[in-house]
């Protein structure tokens, strides 16, 4: 009789734990018992973009990296020189940007009649005398930092497509009134010499 006792305190015994680690498991738990790796548990949360980036190693450059050195002001860029060549193929670059960026505003030859004019205050003409008056670093310099009510274009053009775009600028300032020694250089041009 005393081994079926036991039995009987044993199976109770094992009873009463299951029941106890049945009811310890119901409830709210927010918090766990016991932090495993507490490092990640309690990790500072940073959003995308937020904060200070990491710093890269000193004296490196990424790949493809160019550092573009903007003076501080519009008058500081007058003496600034295009040092992208006026080639054909720069030209045909210029043009491709200016009816992407700049059209929609200026308008096809620089005029300020763009798409955007009836919604939009109208734009300075590219064809103004103030404009060509500027030097091919003013209008580098309007194009990368933005004017008024223009942006800037620094994020969505390389600065390369920016001086191809006053190339253009200056082809279109050459097709509006072009002086005599371009016209003769076009008739050369036409009648192929």
């Amino acid at each position: 009789m005393s081994s079926s006792v036991g039995t009987f305190r044993s199976s109770l015994w094992w009873v009463s734990f299951g029941l106890v680690l049945a009811v310890s498991g119901c409830g709210q738990h927010s918090k766990p018992n016991t932090i495993f790796m507490p490092d990640m548990v309690y990790s500072p949360a940073l959003k995308a973009q937020e904060g200070q980036p990491r710093l890269p190693v000193q004296g490196t450059i990424p790949r493809g990296f160019t550092v573009e050195r903007m003076p501080e002001s519009i008058d500081q860029a007058g003496g600034l020189q295009n040092p992208l060549p006026r080639t054909v193929a720069n030209l045909e670059m210029g043009r491709k940007y200016y009816d992407i960026y700049c059209i929609v505003c200026h308008g096809p030859t620089g005029m300020g009649d763009g798409n955007v004019v009836p919604k939009f205050p109208q734009p300075p003409s590219l064809q103004s005398d103030k404009i060509k008056g500027y030097s091919d670093g003013k209008l580098y310099y309007v194009m990368t930092n933005g004017q008024n009510l223009m942006p800037s274009y620094a994020p969505q053009t390389l600065p390369e497509q920016r001086l191809a775009i006053v190339h253009y600028i200056r082809a279109l300032h050459k097709a509006k009134s072009p002086s005599d020694a371009d016209v003769k250089a076009a008739t050369k041009m036409g009648a192929g010499g």
